[in-house]
């Protein structure tokens, strides 16, 4: 975890030294919960992001995250993907979202996440996050949500 956090503060300090643009940088803390048919646990994570502008209304991100099962014998699953979406009012965005995840623990599979969120600003540089993504993870293993609350910073 303390590299993930790391990784994020670099990001974070390479961000505030850009010139500033229409295109955001963003870095939050999130948790949430991941369930399957017969079990759920709580995760908490971090991630970092970058969304391009597309004209006033569309957008498209990249984002790395690390989040982890908040259980015993779980460990940091890192990820890596993007999303796409509509600015439908000031300050607020409506996307689709995709992502592949690492395994959680030794014996699990990677996953793929496929869903969407709400990100709303609080302000100027704050912003809240709501997100569901489903999990296919394959392999005979059941496939999982996953529900993420998040407060971040843009830049």
């Amino acid at each position: 975890m303390r590299i993930a956090l790391v990784s994020l503060a670099a990001v974070a300090a390479a961000a505030v030294a850009t010139p500033a643009m229409a295109n955001e940088a963003r870095i939050e803390a999130r948790t949430g919960l991941i369930w399957n048919g017969s079990d759920s646990d709580a995760v908490a994570g971090v991630a970092a992001g970058y969304d391009y502008d597309f004209g006033d209304k569309f957008f498209v991100g990249i984002e790395g995250s690390a989040d982890k099962i908040l259980t015993d014998d779980t460990r940091v699953s890192w990820g890596a993907g993007g999303r796409a979406g509509v600015k439908v009012l000031p300050g607020s965005k409506l996307y689709a979202a995709a992502n592949w995840q690492s395994k959680p623990c030794r014996y699990c599979n990677s996953a793929v996440g496929v869903g969407g969120g709400w990100q709303q600003d609080l302000g100027q540089k704050i912003y809240a996050k709501v997100e569901y993504k489903h999990q296919l993870i394959g392999d005979n293993t059941p496939d999982a949500d996953l529900g993420l609350v998040g407060v971040g910073v843009k830049f």
